[in-house]
């Protein structure tokens, strides 16, 4: 006996036993009178295609029901050309459970002589009606199973769309952003992903390739498809409109738009050059902190506010002599003395220590930048100059990132930077045309952050120095400006070695873990698939595409103007700063 309960009032009462009852009810075949018939299979079809449809006598239709048939047809297309009258009657016989033995290729003989006058002429209900019978007659299984999907579409799209009407909009009005439901979807189905869904593509897409399979289907699927895509009143359409709105919005970890928030009042600086500095939570190894540290010293930072993540003596003995570093061992006894309990996520111990250090300080910098060990202020211009220009009205700027380009050996720093693809200007074509692979898995062609850092003027009340962002009691903080030439270097993957080492940490807990809400086509899936199927080698194929060094790369990137090859040299900057040379 079967566990599963009959749902509270069904949309079908009797379940499919009914649903197969009222489906058969009018498949009863078309009666014929005596001497009556289809015309043969090698009747002359081009004869039929130099003539016009004229309706016949009322009384005839009262002979048979293919004469009946045929008078309704002739009805609705009369004066039309007579191939689409034969189309649409031998349609309703096999529409029937039994037809004359001729009829399904008849049909194709039609459509395979002279799909070009169907296509010009018919409509698109008979269109459609046409995939239909594909699907149910089709001579090969491209031609039966490329009839029933695209059947199968359209019939889904009358069903919805008649059904969206009773919302009171109009077919190519999309709905808002903001006025989305929580609610479950039927089956348990996932909710489709306006940033990163592919479904629409991947249907759509494997449709066409499906009927080019075969050259007598593909005229008329390709047809509808394409009209399918052209016409501005149809799901996709809305969905395309509102991805467009959400990115606009709201890229992944991307500053809000100015429509919530807070708008915090800014101390005036009088006009004097800002000094600047930056914080990090770290637990990287002495050389990559003295690499930090030493490169925002030497391009003009005043003070460098350094927590560690872990006790790291190496790093304490070599920094803690120096003036413009402030270091902050973050031991059980400093989260004690701070009078709470140690965060489980990094990411909240990089905030607490940011906001932190952020009041700090106020009597040392202007301008504090919350950055990784990783990442890397590039500019052409003095970052001083660069603040001092920024309206006097902005709590906070933004730096947009760069994403180095792995160097070839560990430990070798990169030489070459790129830039994201969804920056304003760049066309939508460009993540594709530079990663032809693997470039549509990923937002912005980079396997890393989007949203860049932000600099928060220091003396501003209640201020959160998040990861990527100002927030004050929970709300984002509106007047931030984005800053341009002027980026966060991000050595996020410098080098394959580095690659893979840290792949488990980041697809456990990282930039690469999937969310419940995450679509299939992202990072985070194909990172585990290719994991999965094809073990380091399939890694190896995305890593060099997406990250690697190489002149194919660089000409790719140069050709969208998306290519950073900034002055970039943080060992040289230990020795400038700290005096000494420091081996990998």
């Amino acid at each position: 006996m079967s566990s599963q309960k009959t749902p509270p009032n069904p949309a079908y009462p009797k379940g499919l036993d009914g649903i197969l009852e009222q489906m058969n009810v009018r498949r009863a075949p078309l009666s014929f009178a005596p001497g009556e018939a289809l015309p043969p299979l090698d009747c002359d079809l081009k004869k039929l295609a130099n003539s016009a449809v004229i309706v016949p006598s009322d009384s005839s239709r009262k002979s048979s029901d293919n004469a009946r048939k045929i008078w309704e047809l002739a009805k609705e297309l009369d004066g039309q050309n007579a191939l689409l009258h034969l189309n649409g009657l031998l349609i309703a016989h096999l529409r029937k459970r039994s037809q004359p033995d001729h009829t399904a290729d008849l049909f194709l003989r039609l459509w395979t002589d002279h799909s070009d006058l169907l296509l010009r002429e018919m409509d698109l209900r008979w269109k459609v009606s046409s995939l239909t019978t594909f699907g149910d007659h089709g001579k090969t299984p491209i031609q039966r199973s490329a009839g029933l999907a695209l059947s199968t579409l359209f019939g889904a799209i009358k069903l919805y769309e008649s059904e969206r009407l009773f919302s009171g909009r109009e077919a190519d009005r999309p709905y808002t952003l903001d006025g989305r439901a929580n609610g479950p979807l039927p089956l348990e189905m996932d909710a489709f992903s306006l940033a990163d869904g592919g479904l629409d593509v991947n249907m759509i897409g494997r449709l066409w390739d499906e009927a080019a399979g075969d050259p007598v289907i593909k005229p008329l699927a390709h047809d509808m498809l394409q009209r399918l895509i052209d016409d501005p009143r149809t799901v996709f359409r809305r969905l395309h409109r509102l991805r467009a709105r959400k990115l606009r919005r709201t890229e992944e970890n991307a500053a809000p738009e100015p429509d919530s928030g807070v708008t915090l009042p800014v101390p005036r600086l009088r006009g004097r050059t800002p000094k600047w500095g930056v914080v990090c939570t770290t637990n990287a190894p002495l050389l990559d902190v003295a690499r930090f540290v030493a490169h925002h010293i030497d391009i003009g930072a005043a003070h460098v506010y350094l927590y560690l993540d872990a006790p790291n003596p190496d790093a304490s003995a070599f920094l803690q002599s120096h003036p413009k570093v402030s270091l902050t061992v973050c031991d059980a006894a400093y989260w004690k003395s701070e009078g709470k309990n140690r965060p489980d996520a990094h990411q909240l111990r990089q905030t607490y220590n940011a906001t932190r250090a952020l009041r700090l300080a106020r009597n040392q910098v202007d301008w504090l930048g919350h950055v990784d060990t990783d990442e890397f202020i590039l500019s052409t211009k003095k970052l001083s100059g660069v603040l001092k220009s920024v309206p006097d009205d902005m709590a906070g700027v933004r730096l947009f990132p760069a994403e180095a380009l792995a160097a070839s050996a560990p430990g070798e720093l990169p030489s070459h930077f790129k830039l994201r693809t969804t920056a304003e200007g760049v066309p939508p074509s460009a993540v594709n045309d530079i990663y032809p692979t693997f470039g549509t898995y990923l937002r912005g062609g980079f396997l890393s952050h989007l949203a860049g850092k932000v600099f928060a003027r220091t003396g501003l009340s209640d201020v959160r120095l998040a990861i990527h962002r100002l927030r004050v009691k929970g709300e984002d903080v509106l007047n931030t400006f984005d800053l341009e030439n002027t980026y966060v270097g991000h050595l996020h993957a410098p080098d394959w070695d580095s690659f893979l080492a840290k792949l488990e940490f980041r697809q456990s807990k990282g930039s690469y873990r999937v969310k419940s809400d995450d679509a299939l086509k992202n990072i985070g899936h194909l990172l585990q698939y290719l994991r999965d199927e094809e073990g380091e080698e399939g890694l190896r194929t995305f890593f060099t595409e997406m990250c690697a060094d190489s002149e194919d790369l660089r000409s790719r990137l140069k050709q969208h103007d998306l290519l950073l090859s900034p002055r970039f040299d943080p060992d040289a900057a230990i020795e400038r700063v700290f005096g000494i040379t420091l081996d990998n």
